[in-house]
């Protein structure tokens, strides 16, 4: 590549990685171009559309995306999606590298009969449902049941049980979605089961997140006594000092196993070493059968496994929440087991040779693992590899949007910029002011594109009133 030459860099995504990867390139010292495509309208992925609308601290990374984005040397291309209006080799031909952070869009199965019965549900899409996600607006929830058991002890787990028992009140001031406050005022759930397949010792909750469902108001969280006594390989997992959050929340198992469920409160009921091996019912869910576990192994490295003693847990409601994992793209290798696309260190690889130009980062490179702030040295890692790269690149100029943008066009693709979304924004923070939310988010593309098609004309018609009003001050 030429010295000369600004270096054009296309990111496709706009999460926690893409922006990581957008900051380092932005700070590496030298003359970089950042384009960032978006398959939707709204930047900022799971911070946006993922972290609970009652934890509105977490959202606040999204400041600092936010000050990535007002570089000059940054475009966001939003509401396009890579495979679709625009390939990976048109991409690739166009910018000296791309860097790919789709994040991991879909949950691992359970593989189970009966998982897809009515009332069973991924946790992908509750939590898109309630944060007003535009794929998951139509989903409905029969919140008529009473009773809801969660598969599966992160804190993903966490966020979908506080949102079943949390008093409705307590959410109206955060920017959860109307559709799902108008859903979850009308619920019936009154009792909860989160469900993990080893013990309270390998339960991947953070204490913060556990203790807040334990004091979630109006409710009552228990857990079987029984399942505090510990094995001496699950004794050695908890006196090791890399087990200070399983020592913390061990804590927290203990003060709730004193606890009595009450009909007056909801129960909220932690149950361990217990698999799904069924969901059952004729047409709807009607009770999971769960199979008893054992714990086998040396510590940190226990399997569960199944033992003869079965049972079948009445429930109305079934969400898995055991993991997620990427989506191929068109274009791109993929590891359909492990749900990534195969690297080193973010270089894309195929059949064991480097793919030159392409690189990878965040969920889409090493799995659903980690906060959003891990995010930032799997980044850092990605654009260190791509920098090692420059000197391979090729040495033809890299038109950017200059090439793209013509191509969308002629494919009737509506791009939506980063002018674009700041109108999105100032809209969605407006209709919240109104009903005292942070924001009321639009949870269908038409209605943002329709947002800017109004500003669109609005701008139109001061131009033509613009003119107008020059052509007269002309005549006089």
């Amino acid at each position: 590549m030429q010295d000369s030459e600004r270096l054009k860099i296309a990111i496709v995504g706009s999460g926690p990685s893409g922006f990581y990867a957008a900051e380092a390139l932005l700070g590496s010292g030298l003359d970089v171009q950042v384009d960032m495509f978006e398959r939707l309208p709204t930047p900022f992925g799971l911070v946006r559309s993922g972290v609970a609308p009652d934890h509105q601290k977490l959202k606040q990374p999204i400041r600092v995306f936010e000050a990535i984005a007002r570089s000059p040397r940054f475009n966001l291309v939003g509401n396009i999606t890579i495979g679709l209006e625009i390939s990976v080799e048109e991409l690739r031909s166009a910018y000296h590298a791309v860097i790919f952070a789709c994040g991991a869009q879909k949950d691992r199965r359970m593989d189970i009969p009966g998982e897809d019965l009515q009332g069973s549900h991924t946790a992908t899409e509750f939590v898109g449902w309630y944060n007003g996600h535009p794929d998951y607006r139509d989903h409905t929830f029969d919140l008529n049941q009473e009773v809801a058991a969660i598969v599966g002890q992160g804190n993903v787990a966490a966020d979908i049980c506080r949102i079943l028992m949390r008093p409705v009140d307590e959410l109206r001031s955060s920017d959860i979605a109307e559709h799902a406050l108008e859903a979850l005022s009308e619920s019936k759930v009154r009792e909860v089961h989160i469900i993990g397949r080893r013990g309270p010792v390998q339960a991947k909750f953070t204490t913060k997140e556990l203790r807040e469902i334990a004091s979630l108001t109006g409710t009552v969280s228990t857990i079987e006594s029984g399942h505090l006594e510990f094995s001496d390989a699950c004794s050695s997992e908890l006196a090791s000092n890399k087990s200070t959050v399983a020592h913390k929340n061990v804590e927290v198992f203990r003060s709730l196993s004193t606890n009595i469920p009450d009909g007056s409160r909801r129960h909220i009921h932690f149950r361990f070493l217990a698999s799904p091996v069924a969901v059952l019912g004729e047409e709807r869910v009607e009770s999971l059968r769960l199979v008893r576990n054992r714990l086998s192994g040396d510590p940190f490295n226990q399997s569960a496994i199944a033992t003869e003693r079965v049972e079948d847990l009445s429930c109305g409601l079934v969400f898995r929440s055991i993991g997620y994992k990427g989506v191929a793209i068109p274009g791109l290798p993929f590891d359909h087991i492990r749900g990534v696309v195969p690297n080193k260190a973010g270089r894309i690889h195929a059949n064991g040779a480097v793919l030159p130009r392409l690189f990878v980062t965040g969920w889409l490179k090493r799995g659903p693992s980690g906060i959003i702030g891990t995010n930032r040295a799997d980044s850092l890692e990605t654009v260190q590899a791509l920098l090692e790269d420059l000197s391979t690149f090729a040495p033809s100029r890299a038109p950017g949007l200059d090439s793209i943008l013509p191509i969308l066009e002629g494919r009737s693709a509506r791009v939506v910029s980063l002018v674009d979304w700041l109108a999105i924004d100032g809209a969605e923070v407006e209709r919240g002011n109104k009903a005292g939310k942070p924001r009321e988010k639009f949870t269908r593309i038409e209605e943002m594109i329709s947002v800017l098609s109004r500003r669109d004309e609005k701008d139109l018609q001061e131009d033509t009133s613009n003119v107008h009003a020059r052509e007269s001050a002309l005549q006089n």
